[in-house]
């Protein structure tokens, strides 16, 4: 695909491109976008797409009542959903304020802040996912119901496996966004499922997830399914979550991950409530092989944080997130943490200590320990911490 605003203006009339959605998130990493026609990309790239501030969680209450929307152009992909002639566009957007700096609230903006701090260090982080969610039917006028679309379990086939070809349309459609899934299977419980993806960057690996979740919505509907990333959607049954395992190396190419793990475990209560936004989040906890400690283990992968060694190695995977969370400001936090720790050099403790801490029980308390912490304080901007601790 393009990378380059003039490489961007020509695939838009060799494509025969008819709307541009140029896409942003709010604080929470809901997807919004505004659609603009060829003849304004331009405007776009040098001055901003004006959009209304007051309207969008996490702008609303800061000084600017209009903010801008300018695409990076190296974001761009085609809607393959949408018809061939008179193709839908999609860039997502940095949003600027008037007098034309990055807006700090802008979580895409602070992930890509929280990157440039840990490469001046030296430090490279890599992040790949593991998300789950629900496929349930609608009823005879169109609305979700809590049926889910089968029956099977952990890794099962078809005929128990109704989901096998919507996961497939779904990894298809989303390679041709120029995404990189790795694996997909069905999940413990019913109409659940799970796609990973391999590792990136930390900008991208935010932006596939954003993409991920608008395609699963749009192809789980044109089967007559809604999809549901919700912490958890049946009472009972296994919650979804958002497993994140991370790489962390220096410009040597020595390998940092076990300090980076060490810092997040040091501040995840600190920032549980960012990577956990939902009451709901925290009724998965210790329920269904979800963690609900602060702890590591080399071989139980049921913890919070799985570290294992593998062909010379060292990859950490943080179960606790949920799909709830924004994944921008999820892995600037990851990035923050763990660039804390490998500056300490910070030892993970022992292993599934029997003096773990538990992790936080409620939104409330998560919001609480968010509070009181100078590590989020100087880290979360203020517009966004507002947000999150109302």
């Amino acid at each position: 695909m393009p990378n380059t605003i003039e490489e961007v203006m020509r695939y838009i009339e060799e494509e025969d491109a008819k709307f541009i959605r140029l896409a942003f998130r709010d604080a929470f990493g809901v997807q919004k976008n505004i659609s603009v026609m060829p003849g304004e990309i331009k405007k776009a790239f040098e001055r901003g797409i004006p959009i209304n501030a007051r309207e969008i969680a996490g702008y609303r209450e800061g000084p600017y009542g209009l903010l801008y929307l300018k695409p990076d152009a190296e974001t761009l992909t085609v809607l393959p959903w949408r018809p061939d002639h008179g193709r839908v566009l999609r860039m997502y957007s940095d949003v600027f304020t008037p007098d034309g700096k990055e807006y700090e609230a802008d979580t895409r903006a602070f992930l890509k802040k929280a990157v440039a701090e840990s490469e001046k260090e030296g430090i490279a982080f890599r992040f790949g996912t593991e998300m789950e969610f629900y496929l349930f039917r609608k009823d005879e006028n169109g609305n979700p119901t809590r049926t889910p679309h089968d029956l099977a379990g952990y890794m099962d086939i078809a005929p128990e496996d109704k989901c096998e070809n919507i996961r497939r349309e779904i990894c298809l459609t989303i390679e041709r966004m120029g995404l990189t899934p790795e694996r997909s299977h069905h999940e413990r419980g019913p109409g659940q499922n799970e796609i990973d993806f391999h590792y990136a960057k930390p900008l991208k690996a935010a932006d596939q997830m954003t993409t991920f979740r608008m395609a699963v919505g749009t192809i789980a509907d044109r089967y007559g399914l809604t999809a549901d990333f919700s912490p958890v959607p049946l009472q009972g049954m296994p919650g979804n979550g958002y497993h994140i395992n991370m790489y962390a190396e220096d410009r040597d190419g020595n390998d940092m991950a076990r300090y980076a793990a060490a810092g997040i475990l040091n501040r995840i209560r600190d920032i549980t409530v960012f990577l956990n936004p939902a009451d709901a989040s925290y009724t998965r906890f210790g329920v269904n092989a979800a963690p609900y400690k602060i702890n590591w283990s080399g071989t139980d992968e049921s913890v919070l944080m799985f570290v294992e060694t593998y062909m010379g190695r060292v990859r950490a995977e943080l179960r606790s997130p949920d799909a709830s969370g924004n994944p921008y400001l999820v892995y600037a936090l990851l990035v923050l943490a763990g660039l804390e720790g490998i500056r300490e050099k910070r030892p993970l403790s022992e292993e599934m200590s029997e003096d773990s801490l538990p992790l936080p029980h409620s939104r409330r308390e998560a919001a609480h320990f968010a509070r009181k912490s100078d590590f989020v304080k100087r880290t979360v901007p203020e517009s966004l911490l507002r947000e999150y601790l109302r």
